[in-house]
């Protein structure tokens, strides 16, 4: 994808935790959102970067984890 596409594409990977390669939609806030929505997910940038490494972007995990640090 060219990076002209986004003009948040620099600033976005700076705050970029996904460890999935080859990602083609880090720094592509939008499409990556869209994605993870279609599959009822949450993309990396919810999670830890430790539990962002599980690749495991379900709701129910990111519930669990926040229920967690809460306790």
């Amino acid at each position: 994808m060219n990076h002209s596409g986004c003009k948040n594409f620099n600033k976005n990977m700076q705050h970029c935790n996904c460890s999935y390669e080859p990602c083609s939609k880090k720094g592509y806030c939008c499409e990556c959102i869209a994605y993870h929505r279609s599959r009822g997910e949450l993309p990396a940038c919810y999670f830890t970067d430790d539990a962002e490494k599980t690749y495991d972007r379900s709701i129910n995990f990111f519930v669990k984890l926040q229920l967690s640090k809460n306790n």
